[in-house]
């Protein structure tokens, strides 16, 4: 468990997507130290179940609920299986990587109905959710800063999350007068299982370069912008997408 930083979340339900491994898993163990009760949700039940372990045995409270976010139905299910939902963490996400003209429409598609089409079937349930119980609610869509920065190889992934962050904007617009919060957190590169080893190659070393703070993040560089939009201490931040990335983004390199 985290334990490094604090937010009061007791009484509090934090739907997190992906949660099923890296950046989504430290989300899910992050807001149950806090005190919420998690659902963490991903298609691989396996994982979501080493998850949940992973906060019970620590004395948190969590639930493992199936979820394919490019399924309506599924998202439907996965919604009424958790409960009255206060927090959305809409984290899941794919990213393939191919030069500009290698991709094929299948991989764009695959791409897009992830990242940001199943994100905004995603959002938009929970809202409703939300506001059909007049609640007030936090919205968190996990962003890059690739929506701001374009990298090689990575177009489609780019491009979805550059429609998250203008999805992001346009569902705070409208939200706000039911007290439904919506804001975007958008890490630069952090160390994870998926791509230590790219990070530690000539490539990575390259990137490295690029940011200010001259090393990659970590998980926990995260959490304390994650608990800022989860709690009571965003409560006039809305619409805003909030960088952690070293200086990634400033530098001009």
């Amino acid at each position: 468990m985290t334990g490094k930083l604090s937010a009061d979340l007791s009484g509090r339900t934090a739907l997190v997507t992906g949660a099923s491994g890296g950046l989504g898993r430290h989300f899910a163990i992050l807001l149950a130290d806090a005190g919420a009760r998690v659902v963490a949700a991903a298609r691989n039940t396996e994982k979501l179940a080493e998850t949940v372990d992973m906060i019970t045995s620590s004395g948190g409270e969590a639930l493992a609920v199936e979820l394919d976010v490019k399924d309506e139905a599924s998202i439907a299910a996965a919604i009424q299986a958790s409960g009255a939902i206060d927090i959305l963490v809409n984290n899941a996400g794919i990213a393939l990587s191919k030069r500009v003209l290698d991709w094929q429409g299948p991989d764009w598609d695959d791409v897009m109905d992830t990242n940001l089409r199943g994100a905004w079937m995603v959002a938009t349930a929970v809202a409703r959710q939300m506001s059909e119980r007049d609640a007030s609610g936090s919205i968190i869509n996990i962003a890059s800063i690739l929506a701001e920065r374009v990298g090689s190889g990575v177009m489609p992934y780019a491009v979805s999350k550059a429609g998250l962050v203008q999805m992001t904007k346009a569902m705070a617009l409208e939200l706000a007068g039911k007290g439904i919060r919506v804001n975007a957190l958008a890490p630069g590169y952090i160390k994870t299982d998926i791509n230590r080893d790219f990070l530690q190659s000539e490539g990575g070393l390259r990137l490295l370069k690029r940011i200010p703070q001259g090393r990659f993040g970590e998980p926990d560089d995260l959490d304390g912008a994650l608990l800022l939009l989860a709690s009571d201490g965003s409560k006039f931040i809305n619409g805003a997408v909030i960088a952690v990335d070293g200086g990634h983004l400033v530098s001009s390199l």
